[in-house]
């Protein structure tokens, strides 16, 4: 449960960096630039959350924090280009402002539960 609280949380993260993104630049390639500013500020908040909470990760120094944390962001990849591509395609087939929204919602959510196994295995053993 406290898993799925905390992707829930960093989906809002995520999407509520989109919005701030978009209210301040909404022009050429703004719904690229808004997705990877929210990947950003999610994945930082994702990551804290996992280390400390999820698996009691506990890292000896900063240089095997920061290796961690490319592990960690390194796994995400795969889980970040579904969610891209689920809200990329809301956006271009259903055109509403929703749509974009509702698409990464749904796509963040795969790729969160993808990435639990993923971390779980290789980041955090």
């Amino acid at each position: 449960m406290k898993y799925a609280f905390f992707s829930f949380l960093a989906v809002l993260i995520n999407l509520l960096f989109q919005h701030l993104t978009l209210s301040f630049y909404n022009d050429f390639l703004s719904l690229y630039l808004a997705m990877f500013v929210g990947t950003f500020f999610g994945l930082i908040t994702k990551y804290y959350l996992d280390k400390k909470f999820i698996f009691h990760f506990k890292t000896i120094n900063k240089r095997k924090d920061i290796a961690t944390f490319l592990k960690y962001s390194l796994t995400g990849v795969a889980t970040t280009l579904i969610f891209w591509g689920f809200e990329i395609s809301f956006h271009a087939i259903f055109k509403g402002e929703s749509a974009k929204y509702i698409g990464a919602f749904i796509g963040l959510s795969i790729g969160y539960l993808a990435k639990y196994y993923l971390d779980k295995k290789i980041v955090f053993n």
